[in-house]
């Protein structure tokens, strides 16, 4: 079958920028022109790609409490299938490829930070039971109210909000398939950058000849002063991270650092100052050792990383006002969709407009809503009156918090869920708390309300990637929509299976599978349902922090989000937004500054493309038992060392290689 032509070289020069007044954006199929791209290849492949990045990517995140973004890694092979099938002009199967096979990121995260945690409850308590078909029904409709809630703001986020938001992810992937397509000047720099941060990564990850992490502890005062003012830093020297800074840009990235740089270098420190011989336990009964015994990184995690939840939970109720003409506007939208349409209106309505009808996304909302509360009243909880409002709970959250979680995406490409989640269960605890359900039957159903709204957030910021993806080149967005659900039901299978297998294999426990992530989520939810409280106060200063930034127009979002990721992933943004910043100001010709800052954005694609890439080849090869790291080198200072002069070889080679470019 002959597929669509697709027009000129790579994305349009408007793609990234506001539009200016009058000015529409003309993505690479034509709006105007069938679309092509759902065959029996594309949704047979994205099946197959769906199934196996499920697998590895619940398996690397169980054992680090990281997911890798398969969207990206799914493009690249995308484009080498098509490319060893000799299908020509195949941009628009390989979009639907990578938005059916790409759920099985957003599914693994949505599972794997809660859903273990039963598991590893049940060691301690044997009475608890876990099944399987309660892992996939809270993956799968998690995932399903995810997809729903999110579609009535598609047009909002990809279309309306047009240059307003970088779409990091969204832009590695959308560079990546579309230099699938070239076979000129636009694909060489994504492909050599490609491999070039693909083998670094790989090196690291696979044979550990450098370290991955560089960090002021090498250095004898910054030893000191981390030790006596629990002050420092460290920086994580890994191709895929500064190329996310790249793309994300200066301003953003500056704002994420200065978070993290309040919390380690302020925060930390005064912790230390004025309670150095004070345990604050704040509710939880684990932390039994003064401030002053703990190191940077504990007094992060105790309290640094609290206070950034509370900020998140602040920002996310900031987003969810500020978002409240984007709700009502949907609303309204939904409003009009029950009414008789006028069928001419239909038929000239732009095929790159037409999403899923607000009729079916109504009907399909309130029947997913309806099995919800069956499932947590006949599989969960068993008692009507709590699984309503375990009902409420989830329903409420995962609605307002849709818009927060596809923000965070735009902004940063990365989603707060695990933080938002952990709000949610913290909310939910003392709320079934109050209406009487504790002990082991709490805790199995505030972590599988937790697994729902954790994949529903986590599928929101996901599929709000695909759909801008779709929109840059083109696509049907019902087509996405509709296949979405496929790629959530066998994503949802397969993550429920792998941690089943997992656990009897390993256990989440220790060893080679610590699950840090749902191990975080099971020590909060213990104490609560065992009658402890929780940091309400560090929660309160996260809060006014986030209400103070607010009105002095610093994004809170940005900067909670910062707060609460370590610092070591937060510097490199900085670094790849410094590049960007520096190479398109060199010059005195604009054209020449927007030449270079677009091969960047290509670099920098292939930074991110090649190191995901690489992330599932090491965690393959490691799962299967080849392990050639040499921890005891990695012990050592000169591996930092060594690394951060790689490092420093792999900036200069990014700087100047996209300082060589002309307007041309």
């Amino acid at each position: 079958m002959e597929q669509e032509k697709v027009k000129g070289p790579g994305l349009p020069e408007n793609a990234f920028r506001p539009l200016k007044p009058g000015e529409k954006y003309e993505p690479i199929l034509p709006a105007n022109e069938p679309f092509r791209g759902v065959n029996l290849w594309s949704v047979s492949w994205g099946v197959i790609m769906a199934i196996i990045f499920s697998a590895a990517a619940a398996y690397l995140g169980l054992k680090v409490g990281q997911v890798f973004e398969a969207a990206i890694p799914i493009a690249i092979i995308a484009v080498g299938l098509s490319n060893v099938g000799k299908r020509k002009n195949s941009l628009a199967e390989n979009v639907m490829i990578q938005s059916i096979g790409a759920c099985s990121g957003v599914i693994v995260a949505g599972a794997i930070f809660t859903l273990p945690a039963l598991y590893i409850l049940q060691s301690k308590y044997p009475e608890l039971t876990v099944s399987f078909m309660s892992i996939f029904l809270s993956s799968l409709l998690g995932g399903i109210l995810g997809i729903l809630f999110l579609i009535p703001f598609r047009r909002y986020f990809v279309s309306d909000m047009h240059g307003q938001y970088p779409f990091p992810e969204a832009t590695a992937t959308a560079q990546v398939l579309v230099s699938g397509e070239e076979e000129g000047n636009q694909a060489k720099p994504l492909i050599l950058s490609g491999i070039i941060g693909g083998l670094y990564d790989f090196i690291i990850a696979t044979f550990g000849w450098w370290n991955e992490t560089f960090s002021s502890r090498v250095i004898p005062i910054g030893q000191t002063v981390a030790e006596k003012a629990k002050a420092m830093f460290s920086i994580n020297l890994g191709a895929a991270v500064v190329g996310l800074g790249y793309i994300v840009g200066l301003k953003y990235c500056a704002i994420i650092t200065f978070g993290s740089l309040f919390i380690w270098w302020v925060v930390d420190p005064l912790m230390n100052l004025f309670f150095y011989d004070q345990v604050l336990a704040f509710g939880n009964p684990a932390i039994t050792e003064t401030v002053g015994s703990m190191s940077a990184e504990d007094i992060f995690r105790n309290y640094g990383r609290q206070i950034g939840i509370g900020s998140i939970a602040m920002a996310g109720l900031i987003g969810i006002w500020n978002s409240r003409s984007v709700i009502k506007s949907a609303g309204s939208l939904a409003a009009k969709e029950f009414k008789v349409k006028d069928a001419a209106a239909e038929q000239t309505q732009l095929r790159t407009e037409k999403d899923i009808t607000m009729r079916f996304i109504a009907f399909a909302s309130v029947l997913a809503l309806i099995v919800i509360l069956g499932f947590f009243w006949f599989g969960v909880i068993g008692n009507l009156w709590q699984a309503l409002i375990a009902w409420v709970v989830v329903t409420v959250i995962a609605f307002l918090f849709t818009t927060v979680a596809a923000t965070a995406i735009a902004i940063v490409g990365s989603n707060p869920v695990s933080g938002m989640t952990l709000m949610t269960l913290i909310l939910a605890s003392v709320i079934l708390v109050a209406i009487g359900l504790k002990g082991t039957s709490g805790m199995i159903a505030a972590l599988v309300i937790g697994g729902v709204v954790c994949t529903a957030l986590s599928m929101a910021g996901g599929f709000i990637t695909d759909l801008k993806v779709g929109y840059w080149t083109g696509v049907t967005p019902k087509a996405q929509e509709t296949w979405k659900f496929l790629g959530t039901l066998v994503s949802a299978a397969t993550v429920g299976g792998v941690i089943l297998i997992l656990n009897k294999t390993y256990g989440f426990t220790s060893g080679a599978l610590a699950a840090p992530q749902a191990n975080a989520m099971a020590a909060v939810i213990e104490p609560l349902m065992s009658g402890a409280g929780a940091p309400w106060i560090l929660y309160g200063i996260g809060a006014l922090i986030a209400l103070i930034l607010f009105f002095i127009k610093i994004p809170p979002l940005a900067f909670a989000l910062g707060m609460f990721i370590p610092i070591d992933l937060n510097l490199p943004l900085i670094i790849g937004g410094a590049i960007n910043w520096y190479v398109g100001s060199r010059s005195k010709d604009e054209k020449v500054n927007t030449a270079r800052v677009e091969k960047g954005n290509l670099l920098a694609s292939g930074f991110i493309a090649g190191g995901a890439l690489m992330g599932v080849i090491s965690a393959i090869l490691r799962f299967v038992g080849f392990d050639w790291v040499n921890e005891e080198w990695l012990a050592k200072d000169g591996s930092q060392w060594l690394g951060l002069g790689m490092y420093a070889l792999l900036l200069i080679y990014f700087t100047i290689s996209t300082l060589k470019t002309d307007k041309k």
